[in-house]
């Protein structure tokens, strides 16, 4: 006779041998109890007598420490600093003694470690703890395997894996490909004409690594207006005239920054070479002029002084000149750009 739950035993009509009946599950008996006793009643008629048993069921090692999910997901910011601990919670072993007794494995990491702490008021306290510090750009996401194992015999493991996501913090400034781009435009060019296209990069994400861009025209200082660029696309666009004989280089600044906090910013040059146009004609004026000329004057005489420019540079600057109609005067070079108109025959003024 079984004393409130069922019997898993049973008694032998013949021998008075008790025999399991069933399998016995000493954690579904008595759960943590111990020790799990089976308090029995064994009847023996004519005559009638009483006999008090107690069984008890000793536990074995049937049970894996079990964690409350097979996964979980951390978070650790990667400005975090070494030392920073994210509790865990352990796993559970439905057995008692040895055989519960769970002890922690972490799968090999430059960057976390375990740490168990046990108290008289709290108990056993697991703890992930940070141990070098965390970048989301080299390493976004840490994927550990975290195990648990008892001390029974074979000694049973459960396994949950953790999930560390990295958090951005903007700690990387926007770059540039190259710190100086070089372009070149003829003098001539419309204005809206595009004069190159920029292209920062950023490695953190989301709002870390929007970038806004700004320009500043470093020389000459007073060509402010002469560029413009888009603060999304970093399109650079020409918004006034270029003249090649007023201002034949210009150096920009560009700005990249990021929407971060605090925001960061990354710097490139742009140079940019204005190209000469044929676009000024040579230019003529007398600096010394001697009339009337009489007419018994020798040949050789110089009757003016011419000097010839032209704004423009290279073969665009270069000047040809001649006298027309030619008559009894030439033109002499004394040195560059400055002529002499001579006599080269008598005059005779009949």
């Amino acid at each position: 006779v079984a004393q409130g739950r069922r019997a898993s035993v049973e008694v032998s009509g013949a021998s008075g041998a008790l025999v399991v009946s069933s399998r016995l599950d000493r954690e579904e008996l008595c759960g943590k109890s111990a020790p799990c006793l089976l308090r029995l009643e064994v009847l023996v008629e004519r005559p009638l007598r009483v006999f008090h048993v107690e069984l008890e069921v000793t536990d074995i090692n049937d049970n894996a420490p079990i964690f409350p999910a097979a996964r979980k997901n951390i978070s650790f910011s990667e400005n975090s600093l070494p030392g920073s601990r994210f509790p865990l919670e352990g796993a559970s072993d439905a057995d008692i003694g040895a055989n519960a007794q769970v002890s922690y494995t972490l799968s090999p990491s430059e960057h976390f470690s375990l740490d168990l702490e046990k108290t008289e008021e709290d108990g056993e306290s697991l703890f992930l703890v940070l141990r070098k510090s965390l970048d989301r750009e080299t390493i976004a996401v840490h994927r550990l395997l975290l195990m648990a194992s008892d001390e029974g015999r074979p000694s049973l493991t459960g396994t949950m894996e953790l999930v560390i996501s990295v958090l951005d913090v903007n700690d990387n400034a926007p770059q540039f490909n190259q710190s100086v781009y070089k372009v070149q435009l003829p003098e001539n060019t419309e204005r809206g004409t595009l004069v190159i296209r920029l292209s920062a990069t950023d490695l953190d994400e989301g709002t870390n690594s929007d970038i806004s861009y700004s320009l500043k025209i470093l020389f000459p200082q007073d060509g402010r207006d002469a560029f413009r660029i888009d603060r999304d696309s970093a399109e650079i666009r020409l918004t006034g005239d270029l003249d090649f004989e007023d201002v034949g280089l210009y150096r920009l600044q560009v700005d990249a920054t990021d929407k971060g906090t605090p925001p960061l910013s990354g710097h490139c040059k742009v140079v940019l070479e204005v190209l000469d146009v044929n676009d000024n004609a040579p230019e003529v004026w007398v600096t010394s002029l001697s009339v009337p000329v009489p007419e018994d004057a020798s040949v050789g005489t110089v009757v003016a002084v011419l000097s010839v420019s032209d704004r423009d540079s290279g073969a665009n600057g270069r000047v040809r000149c001649w006298v027309w109609p030619s008559g009894p005067f030439g033109l002499e070079a004394t040195f560059s750009g400055s002529y002499s108109l001579v006599l080269r025959e008598a005059l005779d003024r009949e």
